[in-house]
Parts: C-alpha cells; structure tokens; sequence
C-alpha cells in the first residue's frame, strides 16, 4: 500500500531519472488536464510531501498521488510498457527517461510559487526536511475523534496510512478506538518517524524487523491469528472519519489497552 515511505522511494527515482533533463513530452490523460503542455521546461527536482510527489518543472509544479493503486514506472525512451496504455493517466519525457504514472491521481498544475495550493493543507510530514514533531503531536493530541482516525488525517501528520497505524498502535499498546487526546502523541510519533524513515531505505517495508514475507507486520492483514507476542487472536474492525471512509483496523486485545 503506497504511504509515505513508498511515495518517498518513488520521488527519488524520478528525481534521479528526471532532475535537469529538458521535457519532451508531457501529457496529461485527464480530460480537465489535458491541454496542459510542459514540453521545453527543464525539470528542476522531484521531491515527497507527505503521500503527494511534486515535480517541480519550469515555473510549474505538477502534483499526482498514488492512492491505493496508483504506481510511476520508469523507461527508457521507446521501451514498451509493462502496463496497459488505458491505465497511464499522466507521461514525463526527457531524452534519457520516460515515466509513465499508472492510476494516478488528484494531478495538478500550478505555478511553483502558488505550490501552497496543493500541499498547504499538509502537517509536518517526518520524512520532510521540516520535520516538527512537536507541531505533530500538537495537531495529533488535540484531535478528539479515535487515534487511529486522527493517525490517518493528513492534516494531523504527513505520510502515513493504514498500514503504519495499526502497526505504531501495536507498538505502543495503544487500541485504535482510543481518544487521541489520552495518547502520549509525542512518543507515538517519535516512534512513527523513527520507523517510517527505517522503511524509507528498505526494499520492503517491515515493522518487526524480519523481512520475509509473512513476516512484516505484528496485525495488519492478520485478522483472527495468533498475537507474535502474546498468542491472543487479532482482533478487526473498521474505522472513518465517515461511513464512505473507514478502514479495517487490527489490534491484539491482550497487547493493546
């Protein structure tokens, strides 16, 4: 599932693919999008906030978001495409690279300057140069609704998702129906930054430390099997801000009070 260590990864190859080539295609495969034309402008850096890449082109900043399915592939010019052409939603050429975002979304184009516009609405993302963990847990521990909701809300915090937040509340012991203002958000997103830049640098993201596969997480995806510390069944459940928003939720019963 794309969250913020998934989208960093992706930003960075880009970066390195991109960064200083002049565009020679830029097609945008949106109906409200397409006319938008790039081609001539240099590619300066693409760079993460939070779950959002930027692309910062010219005087422009083009912005896509992976959602659930959404991935950037990169080629060579005229290497065939490993996905199907009706999925790409958005292509970035230069003369050394093609990337092609497949079910991408939320794309924008806005003058760099008016940058704000796209990502403004974010909280401090831990994987940002501006990392604020205290301005973090403010957001978090003032937010009333069920910590794995506020967790979840990136205006709270940048960068994670579900994944990350049954996983962090495993850690810390926490159920994910609990109050955020009766949680220690200081040492919950301590641990977070800690453990989302751990996975920034890995092939594959893991929380307990093992990276086979099967292996990687203490409850997510591991609804009705055995607690790894405890041996009690992992519970699950479903959480939202609103009924068109819930996620499943995992916790063990016994580790998290």
């Amino acid at each position: 599932m794309p969250e913020g260590d998934t989208v960093y990864r992706a930003a960075r190859r880009l970066d390195r693919a991109l960064s200083g080539g002049t565009v020679t295609r830029f097609d945008l495969r949106v109906p409200e999008r397409a006319t938008i034309d790039l081609t001539g402008s240099v590619v300066h850096e693409v760079v993460p906030r939070g779950k959002h890449i930027l692309m910062r082109i010219g005087d422009r900043t083009f912005r896509s978001h992976l959602r659930m399915d959404g991935a950037w592939h990169l080629y060579h010019p005229g290497e065939r495409w490993q996905a199907p052409a009706h999925m790409a939603r958005a292509v970035v050429a230069t003369a050394d690279a093609e990337a092609v975002g497949f079910d991408v979304s939320m794309l924008a184009v806005v003058p760099t300057t008016a940058e704000s516009e796209l990502v403004g609405h974010l909280g401090p993302d831990p994987l940002g140069p501006d990392w604020d963990l205290s301005e973090a847990a403010r957001r978090l521990g003032s937010d009333p609704r069920p910590i794995h909701v506020a967790l979840l809300d990136q205006r709270n915090v940048a960068g994670f998702g579900n994944e990350y937040a049954a996983e962090l509340l495993f850690l810390r012991g926490v159920l994910p129906t609990r109050p955020a203002t009766e949680v220690d958000a200081d040492a919950l997103l301590e641990l977070g930054a800690r453990t989302i830049r751990a996975n920034r640098d890995r092939p594959a993201r893991t929380f307990t430390g093992v990276a086979l596969r099967g292996r990687t997480t203490w409850v997510y995806g591991r609804a009705r099997r055995t607690c790894r510390r405890c041996g009690a069944l992992i519970e699950t459940g479903e959480l939202g801000a609103d009924p068109a928003e819930e996620r499943r939720t995992f916790w063990c019963p016994r580790c998290q009070r």
